[in-house]
């Protein structure tokens, strides 16, 4: 489908600069622009491009200020990211949508399936689940026994919901992941390891996003529980009886240790490792490759292993490349003083 610019304007409540009546079909990086095309621009260290950018449109914040001429014609709006979401959002709403139970799929006689659903092929669906109205059930997905989805929630291949997990509405599950597998639960007797049954579930609000080959373990008892708006990238762990607050994102590899309590709003970068039973308050941002290993209280922003406040992290990192010219003069400074002791003597 074709939009001019002040259709698009329209729809995001921004001002046109320039031809309103440029028109695009497709979306592109501002770097690699190409007519017919619109882009946008949200991180200063990329506006270079937009001087020699061949797209048709570009999306702007709304205090951006040129400092040379631009081809293209600009919307500003209030958030240039925001507004380029919801675009995406919207081409996607407009695509095909896949429809109907494929006669290879497998759904059990006491399972129920909401109005519009899609189940793809082999898909699994066990015994006395419930699966709400409009929701996308990919080829090979296994959602096991007593399990419950909510409306317009997307499962792609492969991803293994074990019995007895809850999962909201509007969510989205990555191909791969797996919801409910026993915790690491063992316990030391006479020098081995038994196993701790895990009789818990996993509960996943509304609007929760899960990546791609990420498990989120089921609790010991209770519920290990993901929050509304939680968003967890690729390759996570979340181990048993976890719980994570409302619309905190979490990115690729970073892992969870059992009982932890993370609040909300909370942002987690990559490879970031918190121990277990510890409290993170709201509002917490923790840099990449950090080490977690007790209570962060509400606000702070942390970095390093173990993690100290960034801002003295950032001081710390500029010494670390300091420290043989340090280590070599204070060897110096030692034999000096010790000839100076030989010569008082």
């Amino acid at each position: 489908m074709e939009f001019t610019a002040q259709q698009i304007a329209d729809f995001l409540k921004g001002n046109v600069v320039g031809d309103p009546t440029t028109k695009v079909n497709n979306f592109s990086r501002i770097e690699e622009g190409l007519p017919g095309t619109i882009t946008f621009l949200a991180n200063p260290k990329y506006e270079h491009f937009i001087y020699k950018t061949k797209a048709s449109i570009v999306l702007v914040n709304r205090d951006f200020s040129p400092v040379s001429t631009i081809e293209p014609t600009l919307i500003k709006v209030p958030n240039a990211y925001a507004s380029l979401a919801a675009l995406l959002n919207l081409a996607e709403q407009t695509g095909t949508r896949k429809r109907g139970i494929d006669r290879s799929a497998f759904i059990a006689e006491t399972a129920s399936t909401g109005e519009n659903c899609y189940i793809g092929a082999f898909a699994y669906v066990g015994e006395k689940t419930v699966i709400g109205n409009d929701c996308l059930i990919y080829p090979h997905a296994c959602i096991g026994d007593h399990v419950k989805i909510g409306d317009h929630t997307i499962v792609y291949p492969h991803v293994t919901i074990y019995e007895g997990c809850i999962i909201g509405s509007n969510c989205i599950i990555h191909a791969g992941a797996v919801i409910g597998a026993d915790g690491f639960g063992f316990a030391p007797e006479n020098g081995e390891f038994k196993k701790i049954a895990q009789i818990g579930n996993v509960i996943l609000e509304d609007n929760v996003e899960i990546g791609a080959n990420t498990a989120i373990d089921r609790a010991v008892m209770g519920s290990t529980v993901i929050h509304q708006g939680v968003k967890l990238d690729n390759l996570i762990q979340i181990a048993h009886n976890v719980e994570i607050g409302r619309n905190t994102v979490m990115a690729s590899q970073a892992g969870i240790a059992g009982s932890t309590k993370i609040g909300s709003n909370c942002m987690i970068g990559g490879q970031v490792g918190l121990s277990g039973h510890i409290n993170i308050g709201d509002n917490v941002q923790i840099g990449a490759q950090s080490g977690i290993l007790s209570n962060i209280k509400e606000d702070a922003r942390i970095l390093g292993s173990p993690a100290i406040p960034i801002k003295n992290f950032l001081r710390s990192s500029v010494i670390f490349e300091k420290l043989p010219e340090i280590y070599r003069t204070l060897n110096q400074l030692q034999k000096d003083m010790e000839e100076l002791k030989k010569n008082k003597q």
